[in-house]
C-alpha cells in the first residue's frame, strides 16, 4: 500500500493514470460553433469556387469509362444495351474480328470510346487549327520547317537587301502616284485654266472630291491614266452598291416634283444623267497594262522626263520654271536634289 504522505512525481513519464475522456463541450462553445457552420453553409459562394466545383465534378464522370457494366452511364445507356444484343463485349473494339489478332474488331481500333473534350474559353471553333495554320506559315517563311526540323541558315546580307528593296519599291509606289496626280493636275491646268479656275471660285473655303473625267479613257496620258481608271472603278462599284441598297430598300412610292432642278433630283438620288461613261472600263487598254507591268523606279522616271519636257516643272524641285533649260534645278535624280 502506497504511503499517503509520499507526494506525486511530477516528473515522471507514466501517462497511465491520465485520464482520456473527452472534454464536454460547453454551451457557450457549442453555440459558436454551430454560428460557425451556419455562417459557412449561408455564405454564398464565389464564381471561382463554383467554376472549380463544376470542374472537379465534370473530370470526375469523364473518368469513369461508359462501358463499365457497374457504372450508372452504362445502365442507363440504351445504344450500350443495344451493342450488347448484337455481341458487344466490354473492352473490345467494333468491327469483325481479325484472323490473326487474338481479338475482336479491327486492328490498330480503340477499345474506348473518344474522350470528351470540353472547350473552355468563348473562341470560335477552328480558331485553334487557324492559329496552327499561321504558325506553320511564318515558321515555312522563317525557313522553320512544320516538322520541327532546324532552322535553314539564312543570310544576313541577303535579308537586308530583300527588306531594302521592299522597302524602295513601296516608297517609289507612292513617289508615283503623287506624280500621277501633279501631272493630271497640270495637264487639267494647261487645257482649261479658265474653266479651273470659275470651278475654284465657287467654293474657295471648301475641298470637294475630284469630279470623273468626261474623255476617254484611252485619250488621257498613259502616264497618269492608271490613275483616272482606278477613281472610274472606285466611282463605279460605288454606285453598283448605290443601286443594290436601293433596290433592297423600302418599294414605298415617293414624292417627286415637277419643279426640282437638275443639282436637287442628283442629290435626292433621282436623276438619270450618267455623269462618266463607265464602259471605257471594259474595253482591254494594252498600253496601260504595259506601263503598270513596269517596275515602280522606271515609272518614276517616265513620269519625272514627262514633267520635265512638258511643263517644264521638276517633281523633285515642287516647281514649274519659265524656259526650257530649268536653271537652277540640281539634275533630275532625287539624289541630286539632296
Amino acid at each position: 500500500m502506497a504511503d499517503p504522505d509520499e507526494s506525486d512525481d511530477y516528473m515522471s513519464m507514466d501517462f497511465s493514470n491520465v485520464s482520456t475522456k473527452p472534454v464536454q463541450e460547453t454551451s457557450l462553445q457549442r453555440k459558436q460553433r454551430l454560428r460557425r457552420e451556419a455562417e459557412i453553409k449561408g455564405r454564398p459562394k464565389s464564381k471561382a469556387e463554383l467554376a472549380a466545383e463544376e470542374a472537379a465534378a465534370r473530370e470526375l464522370a469523364l473518368s469513369k469509362s461508359l462501358l463499365d457494366p457497374s457504372g450508372p452511364a452504362a445502365q442507363k445507356s440504351k445504344g450500350l444495351a443495344m451493342m450488347k444484343k448484337m455481341g458487344f463485349v466490354a473492352g473490345s473494339t467494333l468491327g469483325a474480328p481479325q484472323e490473326s489478332g487474338g481479338g475482336g474488331g479491327a486492328s490498330g481500333a480503340s477499345a474506348e470510346p473518344i474522350r470528351i473534350s470540353m472547350k473552355e474559353d468563348r473562341s470560335g471553333i477552328g480558331l485553334d487549327a487557324e492559329r496552327k495554320r499561321k504558325v506553320d506559315e511564318a515558321a515555312e517563311q522563317q525557313g522553320l520547317s512544320a516538322q520541327g526540323k532546324r532552322p535553314k541558315v539564312v543570310d544576313p546580307n541577303e535579308f537586308r537587301d530583300r527588306v531594302r528593296k521592299e522597302r524602295e519599291a513601296a516608297r517609289a509606289e507612292r513617289q508615283v502616284h503623287a506624280a500621277q496626280k501633279v501631272a493630271e493636275m497640270l495637264d487639267e491646268e494647261s487645257h482649261g485654266p479658265q474653266q479651273q479656275q470659275a470651278q475654284d471660285s465657287d467654293r474657295p473655303h471648301q475641298s470637294k472630291p475630284r469630279a470623273l473625267s468626261t474623255r476617254p479613257l484611252k485619250s488621257i496620258n498613259v502616264h497618269w491614266r492608271g490613275l483616272v481608271r482606278r477613281r472610274e472603278e472606285a466611282e463605279r462599284d460605288r454606285r453598283m452598291r448605290h443601286d443594290i441598297e436601293q433596290s433592297l430598300s423600302s418599294h414605298l412610292p415617293t414624292y417627286e416634283d415637277d419643279d426640282d432642278d437638275a443639282e436637287t433630283k442628283q442629290a435626292m438620288g433621282k436623276s438619270d444623267e450618267v455623269v462618266a461613261p463607265f464602259e471605257d472600263l471594259e474595253e482591254e487598254d494594252t498600253e496601260l497594262e504595259e506601263f503598270n507591268a513596269l517596275e515602280p523606279d522606271v515609272k518614276l522616271q517616265r513620269l519625272v522626263a514627262y514633267l520635265r519636257d512638258e511643263y517644264r516643272y521638276c517633281f523633285w524641285c515642287k516647281c514649274a520654271y519659265p524656259d526650257k533649260e530649268m536653271d537652277g534645278c540640281p539634275g533630275l535624280t532625287e539624289e541630286d536634289h539632296d
